[in-house]
């Protein structure tokens, strides 16, 4: 389970993403970002795993339409990287605390939710509880999640010494490619939905 799940979320995958959204935070926000994304990660894991198919049959959401909510997520969130511009000194002022709130929600989206705990997660924990439900598979499946989110943690955290490597110069121009493959990679989420959907017809 351990294994299938972090596959499937690919935590290595989202470093340079990281990396970008994150290229003028200072190491200690930059740790608390890592920190926030590994715990919302984990609760919407919890989530999807326990009632995520009641959810999604209660509002009548399929994953096909997941998918393409996801992939509009991620290509803004890529659109984002390709039009960012480094941030100078700021006073005490309101756009300090815009830009505070700014730096606490990219951990939910588009960090945790849908770059990591998107809808490839989801339909795996949704399918998994399907077929193991008794007492001791779920037990071992809430600890392959905390387990995962714990090294995604560890792993976002590991990001600032690739930043620290690279330099400002050298992030803003990986958050540039970053950001046009992200853009890619949102409209394949939709485009693969759509043909999904085609095919079902």
């Amino acid at each position: 389970m351990i294994g299938a799940l972090f596959s499937v979320l690919n935590p290595f995958g989202a470093i340079p993403i990281f990396v970008g959204l994150t290229q003028d935070y200072e190491k200690a926000e930059r740790s608390r970002v890592s920190l926030w994304t590994a715990i919302n990660v984990c609760i919407i894991l919890i989530i999807s795993f326990f009632i995520g198919e009641y959810v999604l049959r209660f509002f009548g959401i399929t994953i096909s339409a997941l998918r393409i909510a996801g992939g509009i997520l991620i290509a803004s969130s890529g659109f984002g990287l390709l039009n960012a511009n480094p941030k100078k000194q700021k006073g005490i002022s309101k756009e300090v605390e815009e830009d505070s709130q700014n730096r606490n929600s990219i951990a939910l989206t588009p960090l945790a939710m849908p770059m990591l705990a998107g809808p490839g997660s989801i339909s795996l924990l949704i399918a998994y509880y399907q077929d193991h439900n008794n007492t001791a598979e779920i037990s071992a499946s809430v600890a392959a999640i905390f387990t995962v989110s714990l090294l995604i943690f560890i792993i976002l955290r590991s990001a600032n010494y690739l930043a620290k490597y690279l330099g400002a110069s050298g992030i803003v121009a990986i958050s540039r490619i970053v950001g046009f493959l992200t853009v890619a990679i949102g409209i394949q989420y939709i485009i693969s939905s759509v043909l999904t959907i085609i095919r079902g017809i």
